[in-house]
């Protein structure tokens, strides 16, 4: 059974960092697209990052200069260093593997930015 397990979720305050990981196992995980969505309560889903087999790396507009992901493909994990957190960035987080019309989540884990 595949499964992306999320982790590094927790209260920070307003210009502090998190580092977010994000475990894959039970599928070839260097193929596939890598991505972070964060979901907040009452709005959309909202793509974070992307990150693809050949290394390069897409972010949202509202991310860009202050969260850095990335992926280690020995160990099937992806992360998601988040710095200069707002209390915008108050979600919950989710880790999606995609590979053409194969795509798996996580459980999501909770990330609030509050003083």
């Amino acid at each position: 059974q595949v499964q992306l397990v999320e982790s590094g979720g927790g209260l920070v305050q307003p210009g502090g960092s998190l580092r977010l990981s994000c475990a894959a196992s039970r599928f070839t995980f260097s193929n596939y697209n890598m991505k972070w969505y964060r979901q907040a309560p009452g709005k959309e889903r909202e793509l974070v990052a992307v990150m693809y087999p050949s290394g390069s790396t897409r972010y949202g507009d509202s991310v860009k200069g202050r969260f850095t992901a990335s992926r280690d493909n020995a160990k099937n994990t992806v992360y998601l260093q988040m710095d200069s957190l707002k209390p915008e960035d108050t979600a919950v987080y989710y880790c999606n593997a995609l590979w053409g019309s194969l795509q798996y989540w996580g459980q999501g884990t909770q990330v609030t930015v509050s003083s």
